[in-house]
């Protein structure tokens, strides 16, 4: 038995990130959501985004009700690191591991985070992950066409300044 933990969002220019559980022998999936404000000035420079994802990977596995003998394996993502060690110290390393996520549970993890998108009235690309370029242009030029747009921008990521509607 396995949960398996992934997030979506958390490199897009859009929304917040979602992390996710999957349960594989139940097919069984829950998330949650670091809001959009944690990748925003001030709370981006304290890292909270971190102690978000931290905490609902806790919370998650809490929920599935972690049985006997099962593996947590977690995304190798950089924003799953604090909620990695965290887990590790909550369940010990014979529990927790770190592991590329694919298949079902990427899957609904990208569809819950899709979803999200389409909440805040933007349509997703059909193929943002594999084409990051078109995907970050199709997202800023929508929210260049409505400034009221920019509270759903993660606007304190670094790289942004050098674009006009970051200045």
């Amino acid at each position: 038995m396995t949960i398996l933990i992934d997030d979506a969002g958390s490199g897009d220019l859009l929304f917040g990130t979602v992390i996710g559980a999957y349960r594989e022998e139940d097919d069984v999936f829950i998330y949650d959501l670091i809001a959009t404000k944690h990748f925003q000035m001030p709370l981006y420079k304290d890292k909270t985004h971190l102690v978000e994802a931290k905490r609902i990977a806790i919370e998650l596995v809490e929920r599935l009700a972690l049985r006997e003998n099962e593996k947590v394996i977690i995304c190798t993502g950089d924003i799953l690191n604090v909620a990695s060690e965290a887990l590790i110290e909550k369940y010990g390393e014979e529990v927790i591991e770190r592991g590329k996520i694919e298949g079902r549970a990427q899957e609904l993890v990208e569809l819950a985070y899709t979803n999200e998108l389409r909440n805040i009235g933007y349509t997703p690309l059909e193929d943002r992950t594999e084409k990051w370029g078109k995907n970050f242009w199709d997202m800023y030029n929508w929210l260049k066409a409505d400034r009221k747009r920019m509270r759903f921008a993660k606007s304190a990521f670094p790289n942004l300044k050098k674009y006009p509607l970051f200045k």
